[in-house]
Formats: structure tokens, sequence, C-alpha cells
């Protein structure tokens, strides 16, 4: 019997209308456009409006828009796993609400908390349910919605954060194609750096927490930098190498899209060409786990089977790791 690899089939995504520019952020603190550019290289991101809307809204039109590519059938679909550490609540899952709303009504469904690191996590995860050899139809959902926990008078932390969901689908092949390696870690050191301090079962909600803006996103800048540009640049080369990848042999690197010299580091390290570097940081900003499935769905139709691609990512705890995905499809034709 072959072996049996997962292989991603289609990618559906979701950004929200309503833009958010330095230049409005520049009026909620002291900041500037030149300043944000030059720190992390965001323009503008993308921003979630209405009441009620959570991740799963956005997780539901990816998903949606998935199944209608790939001429799926909602009822075929075996698991949801969904990578988020905004989940609409604590419970019930964001899962089970995407596979409501989209008709995945024969699905098991659970989420994950991996912060940007969530997509590698759940795109691996997914990919052992395929491997199993009992699950035919996996879709991996990842994506957050950070302007829920984004601290708009933190000018450190506020010009960061986006909107935004992706979500793949993973089936079954014999074909030397697929999820082909991972290698993921977890440091605590990253424990107190970069946190969401209040609100869970630690701390829970008090007016005290509240006053002191402790539901926010609080990063320690320069010290989280230094790890992620140093841990995520060795993971991507670390895979790269363990699998006789050269630069000529790589057709794309898609990096977590936190801070623009984070990602040009980790090209300068595999020593490949701006060109061949999913980027779009400048228009979405961090998406946390939705940063890497939002750069496939943007280049899908530019990915060609059988293209080598490295992907990597760091975020909290710390967490980080590189994925090596061999492309199943050619994304012009579908």
């Amino acid at each position: 019997m072959r072996e049996i690899n997962a292989v991603i089939t289609g990618i559906g995504g979701y950004v929200p209308e309503d833009i958010l520019t330095n230049e409005d952020i520049s009026k909620m603190v002291d900041t500037t456009d030149e300043w944000i550019m030059t720190r992390v290289g965001i323009k503008e991101r993308r921003i979630l409006r209405g009441e009620g809307r959570g991740t799963s809204y956005m997780g539901i039109r990816a998903v949606k828009q998935l199944l209608e590519k790939t001429n799926v059938s909602p009822e075929e679909i075996e698991v949801v796993l969904t990578a988020t550490t905004t989940p609409d609540h604590h419970f019930p899952t964001t899962s089970s609400i995407i596979a409501y709303q989209t008709g995945c009504k024969n699905a098991m469904t659970f989420d994950m908390q991996g912060a940007c690191a969530g997509f590698l996590y759940a795109l691996e995860t997914g990919a052992n349910y395929i491997r199993s050899g009992r699950y035919k139809k996996v879709i991996v959902v990842a994506g957050d919605k950070m302007t829920a926990i984004t601290d708009y008078t933190d000018r450190s932390t506020c010009p960061l954060f986006g909107d935004g969901c992706g979500a793949v689908l993973l089936e079954p092949t014999e074909e030397n194609v697929g999820v082909m390696d991972a290698i993921l870690r977890t440091n605590g050191t990253g424990y107190s750096h970069l946190i969401m301090k209040s609100g869970g079962s630690a701390y829970p909600p008090t007016h005290e927490t509240v006053d002191k803006h402790e539901h926010f996103v609080f990063q320690d800048g320069r010290y989280v930098f230094k790890y992620a540009v140093s841990y995520m640049s060795d993971v991507a080369e670390e895979i790269a190498k363990r699998n006789g990848l050269t630069r000529d042999d790589i057709a794309w690197i898609v990096p977590h899209q936190a801070n623009l010299r984070i990602i040009d580091a980790i090209a300068k390290r595999l020593e490949v060409s701006e060109d061949k570097v999913m980027i779009n940081i400048q228009k979405y900003g961090n998406t946390s786990a939705g940063t890497i499935p939002l750069c496939l769905w943007e280049w899908e139709n530019k990915l060609k089977k059988g293209d080598n691609l490295i992907l990597a990512a760091f975020g909290a705890g710390f967490t980080w790791g590189a994925l090596y995905l061999k492309w199943g499809y050619d994304g012009a034709k579908a």
C-alpha cells in the first residue's frame, strides 16, 4: 500500500470591506504613517464591523467560497478545524458555528489555539487526520478578529492588527504532493511578553481588569521581535535543509505577516529573492492565524502543481514553526 499524503485541493478566503488606514490611526494615537511603515510595513488593515460579528462570520464566508470553488457538498466534510485566538465565545466552539452555518452537518468540529502559528499547527493536525486513512475531507479554517482585542489607546500595538480568515480543503492522495513535513516548536519564555493578561480562568474579568486594559493584546515589542526573527529564520532554514531544498528548489516563501523586517530576514537567510516571497502585510496587517492562508488565497492563481512552499510563523507562547508544502494543483485553473 502506498503512503497517503494530505494535499490542499482548494482554498477560500475572506477579508472585511472596511479599511482602517495609518492616517485613521494617527487621529487616535500619537503616530504617523511614516513611523508605522518604517517599523512594521503596514499601510492599512481590514476591520470587521457590525454587532454580533465574530471570527465565525469570516470563517463562514471563507468556507462557503471554498466549497463552491471545489464543488464539494458540505455533507461530505468530515472534520472542520478552526485555528483562532479570537473565538466567538469561550464555548461553543467557533468551528461548530461555522459547520452549522455552512451545512457541514456530518463533521466533527473543534478549535485550536496556536496564536499566530495556529494555521501551521492546524494544517499539520488536519493532515494527520487524512494520513490516518479514516478521513477523506477535512477543512482547516484559520483567522482572527484581532481588532476585538486591540487597544486603540496603545500606540505600540494598535497599528499592527487587522481581521481576516482563510480556509483550505485537505484530501488524500498517493501523489508526492501535499503537506510533506513540519517542524513545530514551543518555548514558554515568551509567556509574559505577548499575552492577553485577563479574561481566562487564571484572571477572570473584574472591574479592575477592565479598567487596567488587560483584555487587550499586550506585547513587549523589542523582546518579541528579537525572538521572532531568530526563531522563524532558524526553523525555516532547518526544514529546507532537512528536505534537501536549495534556494532554486523553493518556489515560494510564505511567512507570517507580522513585520516586514522579519519577513526580509527570513528571505535573506534562505537566500530567496523578494519576488518569491508572499507579502500582503501592507494592506491586511497582522491577522494572526489568518495571515498565511490569506497569502495562499491571494496567490492561488500563481501557484503550480509541484511548487515547493516553505511556510513559517511565530506567535505567543512562544509558539513557532515551519511547514514544507508541495502544492497540489494549478491555481490558475481553479
